[in-house]
């Protein structure tokens, strides 16, 4: 049982399938911290000096203190129940330079795996015996015939 699972293990696609997933997760972070620490602030200050991290309705108010709530941490200690549309818009703006980068990597990866373009031909048919002939032949070398 355990040469099984070393052999399932050591399968090459296993193997790819974990080094994606520990990539993944590292370009992930990169990612988020691109959108909450680059993207958003001039975003943000765009907007006339908006924070989209703490932007959120309150759909129901919390027992302990009431509205209006400095941040979301703040309402949720409170037991708001919150609509947060500013993470969302955090959230999205991530999926959207994911799937761009994404985009870029299958692009190049394809354009590296395009076969190289075919030379001239080589070979021409026989229009006797329909067999494949060197260009240069003057004669069918199966049925001996002048070309």
């Amino acid at each position: 049982m355990i040469k099984d699972f070393k052999a399932f293990i050591l399968r090459g696609n296993v193997v790819d399938l974990a080094v994606g997933v520990i990539i993944g997760a590292a370009f992930g972070a990169i990612v988020k911290s691109l959108v909450e620490d680059v993207m958003m602030p001039p975003l943000g200050l765009a907007t006339g000096g908006i924070d989209f991290a703490n932007k959120f309705i309150v759909l129901k108010e919390g027992a302990k203190a009431a509205a209006p709530y400095a941040s979301i941490a703040e309402a949720k200690a409170s037991g708001a129940v919150t609509m947060n549309y500013g993470l969302f818009i955090n959230q999205l703006v991530s999926f959207l330079i994911i799937a761009a980068c994404v985009f870029l990597v299958v692009r190049m990866v394809s354009r590296l795996q395009r076969p190289a373009p075919a030379g001239p031909p080589t070979t021409k048919g026989c229009g006797f015996c329909a067999t494949q002939i060197p260009i240069a032949a003057t004669r069918c070398p199966n049925c001996t015939s002048q070309l």
